[in-house]
């Protein structure tokens, strides 16, 4: 199975999770300091920002890119939530 590293740069940790796997749930397990609510895409409080590697992650849903939207966001930010790890090397901060 495909590999990829998340750096969270809040916290300068570095994991290798499987491809697929959403934001969310590797800041759950590394304790980094993305905040979410409804873990559904609607509420935008899990609003993260990919640094780097953004090559690398899904593409956006037509829900996250609503959201995303509606909150004025800018392309380089995404809904932890939502966002799904494909592959290489990714760094992500909070906000």
């Amino acid at each position: 199975m495909p590999k990829a590293n998340v750096t969270f740069e809040d916290i300068g940790v570095t994991v290798t999770v499987p491809a697929g796997t959403r934001l969310i749930e590797i800041s759950e397990k590394v304790g980094a300091g993305i905040t979410y609510g409804c873990r559904e895409g609607e509420c935008a409080t899990c609003m993260m920002r990919i640094v780097s590697g953004m090559e690398n992650m899904s593409e956006r849903s037509v829900l996250e890119d609503k959201v995303l939207q509606e909150n004025m966001a800018g392309r380089q930010h995404r809904l932890a939530c939502q966002a799904q790890v494909l592959g290489g090397e990714v760094v992500v901060r909070p906000g």
